[in-house]
């Protein structure tokens, strides 16, 4: 939207004025004097020699030119040392105004301009003379007379777009650099540089910065501007080939591109430090690395989708409209587009536009990768616990058991619970897979494992600890009330119903407990609860038996013995 309220064409009202067409202009060798005649103008030819002393520039204004609105002459500033501007009226009078390099006062405006505006007399404005001391360029300089109320309209809407594209370049920098230091990439490192160096660009060229150091007024900004560009475009070259993996992008166009980076940037230093000297030459030189880095980044990315790049596709929707900018500009003029803003705001756009893309595509890529970490997570966190569980009965392993069984005896022993292990051995199980075979026995395991199941809770936990043994693990429960718990469950599992795998054969359990009162560890339980599942055995099977573990001596032997069954 505000490229497309750039773009309108300019009013009737606003008149480039350019060197030989109305401008006729002057030379003198050396800084002219400030109280001198005018020299001799001509209006043909280009000027020479005034890059160590003045260009003066002129410009008639034909009669009327000033009746419908108070005239102001933009001027985009360049590299000079300073800068005159004399309004001429009808009576022979003449209003001065001048700026200096780092003191452009009152009239520098947003977009890379100085407003001088023409005092309002009652005779006609016939004329404008301009004199530059020690310019860099001629063909740098642009000037437009534009009525008083066009500029201020212009210049807030120059100033709201630019603030707005460096507002979106910003929110890239700031979310760019934070992927680099969160997720160490290389890529979103050398974008984030790029987006600042684009910022502070931006920020030097509209002389939005004067609001803070109004003594960086002019050439040193100038200066500052053509250096900044030029690493912005070896930045976002570097961004854009490493970034591509290695092996979708030849060697020799790798290094073809980063090469005439080099170059870019080799140039770009010696010219951004010049203030005299072929610098139209040079400055055409550059142009022409920068369109040849263009076409090889433009390869580099080319030849990475054609091999499969991820990232060639996300790079080139990013760098199609700044390059697509960015040659355009070499072959038009747009000095006098865009309310004087030129080129620049259509590079300052176009950055914008690829922070932003880039932005977006990062941020796809890093929920992808989010995605599938959060699965890759999920997955082990299943397989740690499938890793914890037993296949045949879905209850938990020795494995699974043994860790939960911690967690619950530091918890009730810290309450003062009484804690409880009860080993559970189906009885005669080896006959059934005998008679049977191993798949009837394993259905009857996984249906004394559905009547154990129901018993999980916060205060009991059970588990498989292999082949036909089982345990449980209860908290709160003691003495009779322990072991009539314990039979109620060996009743139940010897009333399930195992008629589709062994007809009316009864199975039975035995149980053995091991209670205690006090500290003790899964090794001590594990033993003790073992031994009354061996008397169990030994008094006929079918049984419940328990043993009490000495508070004082872990190791001793019980101290009572109660034995239930048929």
């Amino acid at each position: 939207m505000g490229l497309a309220g750039l773009g309108w064409p300019q009013t009737a009202s606003a008149e480039v004025l350019r060197i030989g067409r109305p401008l006729c202009h002057a030379v003198s060798r050396t800084v002219a004097a400030d109280l001198g005649a005018l020299p001799t103008f001509v209006c043909s030819g280009e000027p020479q020699g005034y890059q160590k002393g003045t260009l003066w520039l002129h410009a008639m204004l034909p009669p009327g030119a000033d009746e419908r609105d108070d005239l102001s002459l933009i001027v985009h500033s360049s590299r000079f040392d300073r800068l005159v501007v004399m309004f001429s009226y009808a009576d022979g009078a003449v209003e001065r105004q001048d700026v200096r390099s780092g003191d452009f006062g009152t009239h520098w405006r947003a977009g890379g301009q100085l407003a001088f505006r023409a005092p309002h007399r009652d005779v006609p404005l016939t004329g404008v003379t301009m004199r530059f001391d020690k310019v860099a360029s001629a063909h740098l300089l642009r000037m437009r007379l534009v009525g008083r109320g066009e500029e201020s309209t212009q210049t807030t809407g120059l100033a709201t777009s630019i603030g707005a594209a460096l507002v979106l370049l910003l929110a890239g920098a700031i979310y760019n650099a934070s992927l680099a230091v969160a997720m160490r990439r290389q890529f979103s490192a050398w974008q984030a540089a790029w987006a600042t160096c684009m910022i502070v660009w931006g920020a030097c060229w509209s002389q939005l910065h004067l609001f803070f150091f109004p003594g960086m007024a002019g050439a040193i900004s100038a200066q500052i501007c053509t250096g900044l560009s030029c690493l912005a475009i070896s930045l976002a070259t570097l961004s854009a080939v490493t970034a591509l993996e290695p092996h979708c992008v030849s060697r020799w166009l790798r290094r073809t591109a980063l090469g005439l980076t080099g170059g870019v940037f080799a140039l770009g230093i010696p010219l951004s430090l010049m203030r005299s000297g072929p610098i139209d030459k040079l400055g055409g030189v550059l142009g022409i690395l920068v369109l040849a880095n263009l076409v090889a980044v433009a390869f580099c990315i080319g030849q990475a989708w054609r091999r499969g790049s991820g990232e060639a596709r996300s790079f080139a929707g990013a760098w199609a409209v700044p390059m697509l900018v960015l040659a355009s500009t070499s072959f038009f003029d747009a000095d006098a587009m865009f309310w004087g803003g030129g080129s620049q705001i259509l590079v300052l756009f176009a950055a914008a536009w690829q922070t932003l893309w880039l932005s977006v595509a990062a941020s796809r890529s890093h929920a992808r990768l989010r995605v599938e970490r959060d699965m890759a997570r999920q997955a082990e966190a299943q397989a740690q616990e499938l890793a914890r569980r037993d296949a045949l009965t879905g209850l938990p392993n020795r494995r699974g058991f043994v860790e939960r069984v911690g967690t619950v005896l530091e918890t009730s022993q810290g309450k003062g619970e009484v804690v409880a292990l009860l080993l559970i051995d189906v009885d005669w199980f080896k006959s059934i897979n005998d008679v049977y075979g191993h798949e009837a026995g394993d259905v009857v395991l996984a249906a004394i494992a559905r009547c154990i199941a129901p018993y999980e809770s916060s205060s009991c936990t059970v588990a498989r600890l292999g082949g036909e043994e089982f345990a449980m693990l209860v908290a709160g429960l003691a003495g009779f009330e322990l072991v009539r718990y314990a039979d109620t469950l060996r009743q139940q599992i010897g009333g399930c119903e195992h008629g589709d795998v062994i007809g009316h054969r009864k199975v039975t359990v035995s149980i053995g407990i091991a209670e205690t009162a006090s500290a003790a560890d899964f090794r001590a339980l594990y033993r003790l609860a073992d031994e009354a599942l061996y008397e169990a055995k030994r008094g006929g099977r079918d049984q419940v038996a328990i043993r009490l573990l000495d508070a004082a001596d872990p190791a001793a032997d019980d101290l009572d013995q109660i034995t239930l069954g048929n």
